[in-house]
């Protein structure tokens, strides 16, 4: 069995995804949406997209390494 690609190449593709905007985004675009990803066969990642550009790519993390990735951001 292969591994799913940790992309995708339309975000418009993750129908059932409810995207979720920083709390800390100043209303200007500036930023990155995350959706939890809940179905299907990518269910338990967490999608992570540009706010410029809703349409364009996503990509897909363990939610594990997310939150490491944010945690080494702090």
């Amino acid at each position: 069995m292969t591994a799913l690609p940790r992309q995708v190449v339309s975000s418009t593709s993750l129908h059932r995804a409810q995207w979720h905007r920083s709390t800390r985004s100043n209303g200007m675009n500036n930023c990155v949406e995350t959706a939890p990803l809940t179905s299907g066969p990518r269910s338990g990642l967490l999608a992570v997209r540009d706010s410029k550009n809703t349409a364009g790519p996503a990509l897909l993390f363990s939610p594990a390494t997310w939150e490491a990735f944010v945690h080494g951001l702090r």
